[in-house]
């Protein structure tokens, strides 16, 4: 059964041209990845088929009476809603339906019960067996224990929770309503690897249709039975997992550079056959003719060239030997998030931090740089340390990434910033666009760019790769290997550090948190 289909659709943002005269359908049941370069339109396009944004041109069609689930941006809590309340509301329907029951239940002990109460009853009885009604609490505690809201406590209420554990607390609720037409954008960002694994079964097993964008190609290769390639305005499909997807673009790719080659050869050869005889009399006609075959042919594009982001860091001076010492330093806000700790950070070390959301990795990194009190002991920075920091949670600002950079260098020349942002992959159609409006892994690059001019000798990263294509994800994890300073890293991706860091911290345990890559 066909539940959506897109016909002839265009969209712009200002001067930029997302789509043109692009089609979509989606089947009932496919499972679909959604993939693209950062900025190609993929989250533009989710929003599309929900209706947040028009199309300019053609039109979205949907089944009646569609039930499409998206992760809602700006949702209201309950200040004393608990994490088990809110979730439990994802079958808001079948409470309702209960809660009738009950009341009919009551009337039809009384003497004027009519034969159309106990009817209704039965009706709703067994709308209640349908959906498995008195499994609720199982399925909400499996939910709960799969997504590691259960660590939480479920009584604990939304106020308490950071925006990473409301995000996945969400995520929780629109998986519990089991929509027809489910669209995740990044839903494995929040997640430790044990989620995720969890999330890839859960999603691999569903009964609906989906369509993931993300840029986790692992988690996208299990889940997709269909990949659609979002690249020069136009959406492409292809049968098959990410893997799959992967060879049959390439020889896609192939194709079109012979087939351009092929006709750019016969061009030139018309081209130069009509010169050199239209001037004569007896082969005047034959020009002409080849004229006329020339102006019919349908020109073809030719290759985009792949414009890959480039990344580079430099110390700008050598601080001690020792960056950072930590003596039986305590972090957290109200109470202890870890326990007392000792550690050093050497020069020239590069580490990665791992562990379980919400166990305080973040907090660990701000404490480090003084943006948090300790709430005991102390940290010692050395003498010439100067950290860069990319922060995980950002509020994009107004201003366009070129007004950005400028306020931040303003000695430099726009034509250096100009050439600067393009090296980072963020083009001219970006570059004069709100910081707000740019996708999460557009708006990453700036920020990155940013970095990469600041005067620092010690990088620190928390979560740098949630938003980043393949390949500017590749630039970055190149340029931290490249780097001969000092690097400490927040990531829950492994094959993005394992190549360079020296040092896994995992801070879940930390009597044993210093290994090496190797002994991990």
């Amino acid at each position: 059964m066909l539940l959506i289909e897109a016909k002839d659709l265009s969209f712009s943002y200002g001067d930029k041209l997302i789509y043109k005269d692009m089609n979509f359908r989606l089947m009932e049941g496919e499972h679909i990845a959604l993939v693209g370069k950062n900025g190609a339109g993929k989250s533009t396009f989710l929003k599309l088929l929900t209706g947040m944004l028009l199309p300019d041109g053609g039109s979205i069609e949907k089944k009646r009476d569609l039930h499409v689930g998206v992760i809602e941006q700006h949702l209201h809590f309950d200040r004393d809603q608990t994490i088990y309340s809110f979730m439990k509301s994802a079958f808001q329907p079948l409470l309702d339906a209960e809660q009738r029951m009950n009341a009919l239940a009551e009337k039809m002990g009384r003497p004027d019960a009519d034969q159309a109460c106990l009817e209704e009853y039965g009706e709703l009885q067994d709308r209640l067996i349908a959906n498995n009604f008195y499994t609720i609490d199982a399925r909400i505690s499996e939910m709960a224990d799969g997504l590691g809201l259960s660590a939480i406590g479920m009584d604990t209420t939304t106020d308490r929770m950071s925006g990473g554990q409301l995000t996945k607390l969400c995520l929780a609720k629109l998986l519990l309503e089991a929509p027809e037409m489910l669209l995740l954008d990044e839903p494995t960002n929040y997640l430790d690897t044990a989620h995720i694994v969890w999330l890839t079964e859960y999603l691999k097993n569903y009964p609906h249709a989906f369509i993931v964008v993300s840029h986790d190609t692992g988690f996208l290769n299990k889940i997709s039975g269909f990949v659609y390639h979002l690249e020069n305005h136009e959406l492409v499909r292809y049968i098959g997992n990410y893997q799959s997807f992967l060879s049959q673009h390439e020889a896609r790719v192939e194709q079109q550079e012979i087939a351009f080659r092929q006709q750019q050869r016969e061009i030139k050869k018309l081209e130069t056959y009509i010169q050199k005889n239209k001037v004569r009399t007896a082969t005047a006609r034959q020009a002409k003719s080849r004229e006329k075959v020339l102006s019919k042919i349908e020109r073809l594009d030719p290759p985009e060239s792949v414009r890959k982001p480039s990344f580079h860091f430099h110390v700008d001076h050598e601080p001690v030997r020792s960056l950072f010492t930590a003596e039986h330093l305590c972090v957290g806000y109200d109470t202890p998030l870890l326990p007392p700790i000792d550690f050093k950070i050497i020069r020239g070390e590069k580490i990665a931090i791992v562990g379980h959301n919400g166990i305080g990795k973040t907090t660990f990194l701000r404490t480090l740089l003084g943006e948090l009190s300790p709430l005991a002991g102390r940290v010692i920075t050395g003498d010439r340390v100067q950290p860069a920091y990319f922060s995980q949670l950002s509020s994009p600002p107004a201003e366009t990434p070129l007004e950005w950079m400028k306020d931040q260098f303003p000695t430099l020349e726009e034509q250096v910033l100009r050439r600067h942002l393009a090296q980072c992959g963020v083009y001219a159609e970006h570059m004069r666009q709100p910081m707000r409006t740019l996708s999460g892994g557009e708006e990453t690059k700036v920020r990155i760019g940013r970095l990469m001019l600041q005067k620092s000798n010690v990088l620190i990263f928390d979560e740098p790769t949630n938003h980043l294509d393949v390949d500017a994800k590749a630039a970055l994890s190149e340029a931290l290997e490249n780097y001969e300073g000092t690097v400490v890293v927040v990531s829950h991706e492994q094959s993005f550090y394992t190549r360079w860091v020296n040092r896994v911290w995992d801070i879940e345990d930390w009597s044993s948190r210093e290994k090496t890559v190797h002994e991990e």
